[in-house]
């Protein structure tokens, strides 16, 4: 399962999301995440799931491929849904399992809730897809440049959330290659009762947190060693270049909120 993990990859390609401007996916992304609170039936939701679909056929990413590579985040939505499937005492009894009364309004917010979770995680998925994390540490510090006059680090948080994403792939191969180490020496973390569970998780976090710990310090020596001094006077390799499908983009974008807000109702 950690050697599936797609979150924070980039997989190069040459579809339409991989041709946008980083900064019109980062406006788009964090747009979404709001108005994606906007969707309140099943009109507006089967609106952003089709939306979504189309963004995944444009991105040319099997969708197997993705739901293959976050089935640890899909697990916690299959259990956010039952969590509120069960504890949501609101609305009439629908029907009964064993003893447990499931409410009307009980599985239309499981639903809801579930589909939102997949929503966002899909979006912002396909943007880490399908683009590399220097290219949106760029776009991020371009968007956050106005701050500057107000003293704001933006060079430094945009370098820090590229190195974030950069190893989020990598503390996932090196947590598979404990386990693997840990399993040939017998543990077992897919067997036993919970509570033997969780103590094989313990001699799994300690060697991840000191190689984490390790290469964070050797990643900060190899700055230090190339005459890292922040983003003072530093210069672009790439520039940036907001084109026409940008802007058809951000077009797009409102339209889905127009049409939202007016399916709300």
């Amino acid at each position: 399962m950690m050697e599936k993990m797609i979150f924070g990859r980039y997989i190069p390609g040459d579809s339409a999301l991989h041709r946008l401007d980083p900064r019109a996916k980062l406006l788009f992304v964090f747009g979404f995440i709001l108005i994606v609170f906007l969707a309140n039936n099943v009109v507006t939701y089967s609106l952003l799931v089709t939306f979504v679909l189309l963004l995944i056929a444009l991105s040319k990413m099997n969708i197997r491929f993705l739901i293959n590579g976050l089935k640890p985040v899909i697990i916690l939505i299959i259990f956010t849904f039952f969590l509120q499937l069960f504890f949501n005492k609101e609305g009439d009894v629908i029907f009964q399992i064993g003893g447990i009364n499931i409410h009307e309004e009980g599985l239309r917010m499981a639903v809801f809730i579930s589909i939102r979770f997949f929503l966002l995680v899909f979006v912002t998925t396909l943007m880490t897809l399908t683009t590399t994390p220097i290219t949106l540490t760029d776009g991020l510090e371009s968007l956050m440049n106005p701050l500057r006059r107000l003293n704001f680090p933006v060079h430094e948080l945009a370098l820090m959330m590229s190195i974030s994403l950069r190893f989020i792939p990598t503390l996932m191969d090196e947590t598979d290659k404990i386990m693997k180490a840990q399993m040939a020496r017998g543990v077992e973390f897919s067997s036993g009762p919970i509570k033997d569970r969780i103590k094989a998780i313990v001699p799994l976090l300690i060697p991840l947190f000191v190689s984490s710990f390790k290469r964070a310090e050797e990643l900060a020596t190899a700055m230090e060693a190339r005459g890292y001094q922040g983003g003072e006077g530093r210069t672009k390799y790439r520039r940036l270049v907001w084109e026409g499908r940008d802007t058809a983009a951000i077009v797009i974008f409102f339209i889905l909120t127009a049409l939202l807000i007016w399916l709300r109702a």
